[in-house]
C-alpha cells in the first residue's frame, strides 16, 4: 500500500517541483508575463486586486507595508525581512540619509542610455531632420555586433533615399563613439577606427596593410609567413600586431554596450525595476540598527483558486466536470508554486542580508566571499535553487545603488575594489606586478595576470597608457590623481 501511494504522489510531486524551479528562475518583470499567461489559459485562477499581506495574509491598507510583518524588532541587528504584495514604482525610490540625518532626495533608477541615443546625441549637430530619422532607422537595424545586416542599396529602396545619402549618414554613424559601428562587419569596422585613431601609431600604414591583404594570417598570428609576404621585419608585424589587438576592436557594439544598452564602470543603475529593495530603518545612519527587506510582488493583487468555479465543479457531474476538475488542480498547484517561490527568496534573503550587512550598509570592500553552495547547505536546499532565486534577479540597497543580486556572489569583489583604490590613489601609475605586490603585503595573494583580468573588469587602462593620459592631462606637470582614469 506504501509503495502504491508514493506512486500515485511521485507525479505530482515532481510537477510542484518542476513549476516551483520554473518561476524561482523568474526575474518579476518576467514573472509578471508568465502570471497574465496562466490567467488568460486557465479560467479557474483569480487575481484578486484586495490588499493583503502574502504572508500572515492580513489586510493591508491602500498604501504601506504589512505593519506585523515589516515590523523591526528594537535593539537588533536581524534583518526583518517581509514578502510585499506591491510591485516596485516611482514612489518606491531608494532614500538616502545625509551624515547629518537630513533625508535626501529619492534615488529613482534611471533607464540607460541606448547605443542609438548615444550616436544620435552626438550627431544632433551635424545631420538634418531627415538625415537623423534616416540615422535612427539604421542604428535600429545594427545586429548586436554593431554591424549592418541590410547592404546599403536595400537601406535606399527601403527608405526611398539616394544611395549617396546612405553612404554619407553610414560614414558618420562610423566615425562617431565607438567607432566602427554600422560597417559591413569586422575588417571594416577594424579599418574605420585605424582611421578615427590611428595617428597614435607611428606604422599604421603597416596595420592597414595587416588588416586589408593579411586579416586571416593576422587571426592565426603567421607573423613569420606575414613578414616573408611584406619583406619587413616580424619585429614590425607584431607591433602592429599588439597595437590592433590592444586598441581596436572588430565588434564596436561590444566594447562599452551589452544588448543595445550602455556598460559603464562601477555599479551602473541598469537594473531599473528592482525585484527587492533594502532600507535602513534608522534615519541617523545608524549602523547598528535592522534592515528592512522588502521582496516585490510582480504584480499587486493575489492569486487564487476561483471559489465559484471549485463549488460548481463540486456540484456538476461528467466530463464536463473531469475538464473544469483539472483546471482547478492547474491553478491549486500554480498558487502553491507561487507561494514557495516567495517564501524561497524570503528565507534565502534573510541569510544574505544577514550575512552580507557590510557589504550593503559599507560597500565592495566589505563583502564576505560567499558561494551558492554555501548558502545551499545552510538553507538545506540544493545548489540549483540558490541558482535559479538568484539569477535574473536585482537589489536595491540603502545608499541608491541597485545591483544584480548576483553580486552577492562575486568572490572578486573586494580584491577588484582594493584595486581601484590602489589606482586612484597611485602618484604615478603602478604596473600590474606593482598592484600585485601591493595586495600581497595586504595578505592578498594573486597573480599578476589576475591583477591584469580584475583591472580590465574594471575599466581601468594598464599603466602605460594611464602615464599617458596624465601626461595629456596636464604637460606632463601632473600627478596622476590630477587626471581621469581609464
Amino acid at each position: 500500500m506504501l509503495q502504491l501511494q508514493d506512486q500515485s504522489l511521485r507525479p505530482l510531486t515532481t510537477a510542484h517541483l518542476a513549476q516551483t524551479m520554473s518561476l524561482l528562475a523568474l526575474s518579476n518583470l518576467e514573472l509578471r508575463e508568465r502570471i497574465l499567461e496562466e490567467l488568460n489559459a486557465n479560467p479557474a485562477l483569480e487575481l484578486v486586486e484586495d490588499r493583503s499581506c502574502p504572508s500572515c495574509k492580513r489586510p493591508l491598507q491602500r498604501s504601506g507595508r504589512c505593519p506585523a510583518c515589516s515590523a523591526p524588532i528594537a535593539d537588533s541587528e536581524e534583518p526583518i525581512v517581509f514578502l510585499s504584495d506591491r510591485p516596485f514604482s516611482r514612489d518606491l525610490a531608494v532614500k538616502r540619509l545625509r551624515a547629518d540625518g537630513e533625508m535626501l532626495e529619492p534615488i529613482e533608477p534611471a533607464a540607460p542610455e541606448t547605443l542609438a541615443e548615444h550616436v544620435l546625441e552626438q550627431l544632433a549637430l551635424e545631420l538634418d531632420a531627415g538625415e537623423r530619422e534616416l540615422a535612427a532607422y539604421i542604428l535600429a537595424g545594427l545586429d548586436e555586433h554593431g554591424f549592418l545586416q541590410d547592404p546599403p542599396a536595400i537601406i535606399a529602396r527601403a527608405t526611398r533615399v539616394s544611395l549617396d545619402t546612405i553612404y554619407r549618414v553610414l560614414g558618420r554613424i562610423s566615425r562617431v563613439d565607438p567607432p566602427g559601428l554600422a560597417t559591413s562587419g569586422p575588417r571594416q569596422a577594424l579599418l574605420v577606427q585605424l582611421e578615427v585613431i590611428g595617428a597614435e601609431f607611428d606604422d599604421c600604414e603597416l596595420a592597414r596593410t595587416l588588416i586589408e591583404q593579411h586579416f586571416a594570417e593576422l587571426a592565426t598570428r603567421d607573423f613569420i609567413g606575414i613578414s616573408a609576404a611584406l619583406q619587413v621585419s616580424e619585429a614590425r608585424v607584431r607591433a602592429a600586431s599588439q597595437f590592433i589587438q590592444e586598441f581596436l576592436t572588430p565588434y564596436p557594439a561590444r566594447t562599452s554596450w551589452e544588448q543595445g544598452r550602455m556598460r559603464t564602470a562601477g555599479d551602473p543603475n541598469v537594473y531599473y525595476n528592482p525585484d527587492i529593495q533594502v532600507r535602513s530603518n534608522s534615519r541617523n545612519g545608524d549602523a547598528t540598527d535592522s534592515l528592512i527587506v522588502e521582496i516585490f510582488s510582480p504584480m499587486p493583487g493575489r492569486l487564487r483558486v476561483n471559489p465559484d468555479i471549485r463549488k460548481a465543479v463540486v456540484e456538476s457531474q461528467g466530463e464536463v466536470s473531469e475538464a473544469w476538475s483539472e483546471h482547478l488542480e492547474r491553478a491549486a498547484l500554480f498558487v502553491k508554486c507561487f507561494q514557495q517561490r516567495g517564501n524561497t527568496m524570503r528565507r534565502m534573503m534573510k541569510h544574505l542580508v544577514r550575512d552580507q550587512r557590510s557589504f550593503i550598509l559599507q560597500g565592495d570592500l566589505h563583502l564576505i566571499p560567499m558561494t551558492r553552495a554555501e548558502l545551499a547547505d545552510r538553507l538545506d536546499v540544493h545548489e540549483s535553487t540558490i541558482s535559479r532565486a538568484v539569477a535574473d534577479k536585482s537589489i536595491a540597497l540603502p545608499d541608491g545603488r541597485i545591483l544584480p543580486l548576483a553580486r552577492f556572489f562575486e568572490r572578486s569583489l573586494p580584491i577588484r575594489a582594493r584595486i581601484r583604490e590602489i589606482v586612484a590613489h597611485e602618484d604615478r601609475p603602478l604596473t600590474d606586478e606593482q598592484i600585485a605586490a601591493e595586495l600581497a603585503k595586504e595578505g592578498v595573494q594573486v597573480a599578476r595576470r589576475t591583477v591584469a583580468k580584475y583591472r580590465s573588469m574594471e575599466d581601468i587602462l594598464p599603466a602605460r597608457l594611464r602615464r599617458k593620459e596624465c601626461e595629456g592631462a596636464g604637460g606632463g606637470q601632473t600627478t596622476c590623481d590630477e587626471a581621469p582614469l581609464g
